[in-house]
């Protein structure tokens, strides 16, 4: 097993991408990182924990690995920022004010966001009735191995700011880790085993009105098939932002069909 702990780092993307990483060499790969503050604690309305997510990946027969990549907050920034451009509410229990209520003004809450009027809640809801509190652990964890290895920052301050309001770097940790599967039993048996579990889950009973069963990593593999063969869907709000920027940048030479 080899792992790496970092601290004075800034926003690395997507988590998934370092546990693929790993699988596609054949090892059980897992990353995680903490975030801005944007998260409040479970009973609690300040937003002190980032989304923090969680990513382990691990190779398997199929032609994709399995791939779990969530934040431990139901919700994050961009997905907010993705319904303002399409001009959508934000569903109930995702994000609450400094009552501790659930809002859903998308609009506001990216503006309550900035001013800590607004949290995002942790996974499982709001209290503990759906194990709001797993998500608060979860994300607490992913804290501590993001800070407390690194003598790093964490909560507040990786807001981004001084006391005074002027800006600073976010000085985020993450954590790493890879497994050699070789050490334990063959790549081979290892891949078999992961593909029989997976396939299993997939083909168990789905549920009425639902379409099929899906497993980590299977989503985003058949999306990225998608994609590569019809392009990346840009809604009209995200267009004109686009049009917008050529402009402004003065890039001429670029031209999208809209």
């Amino acid at each position: 097993m080899g792992s790496a702990a970092v601290r004075e780092s800034t926003h690395f993307g997507i988590d998934g991408y370092y546990p693929l990483m790993a699988a596609d060499e054949g090892m059980i790969g897992m990353a995680f990182t903490n975030a801005r503050p944007s998260m409040a604690p479970t009973f609690g309305v300040d937003p002190l924990l980032g989304t923090n997510p969680i990513a382990f990946g691990a190779p398997s027969d199929e032609p994709f690995p399995f791939l779990y990549d969530a934040a431990t907050s139901i919700t994050q920034r961009g997905k907010i920022e993705v319904l303002d451009r399409a001009l959508k509410p934000t569903p109930a229990g995702w994000v609450i004010d400094r009552q501790g209520k659930t809002a859903t003004d998308t609009k506001a809450i990216l503006d309550g966001l900035k001013k800590k009027e607004n949290a995002f809640v942790p996974l499982g809801g709001i209290g503990e009735t759906l194990g709001g509190h797993k998500g608060y652990g979860l994300a607490t964890m992913v804290e501590i191995l993001s800070a407390s290895l690194q003598s790093g920052m964490f909560l507040r301050a990786l807001s981004g700011f001084n006391d005074d309001g002027t800006p600073r770097p976010h000085r985020l940790g993450h954590f790493f880790m890879a497994i050699d599967i070789e050490h334990f039993v063959p790549l081979s048996e290892f891949k078999k085993t992961t593909g029989d579990i997976l396939r299993r889950l997939r083909n168990s009973t789905v549920a009425p009105d639902e379409e099929k069963i899906y497993t980590a990593g299977e989503k985003e593999w058949l999306k990225e098939k998608e994609i590569r063969q019809y392009g990346v869907p840009v809604n009209s709000n995200l267009q004109k932002n686009l049009l917008i920027m050529k402009e402004e940048l003065g890039l001429d030479s670029y031209n999208f069909p809209f």
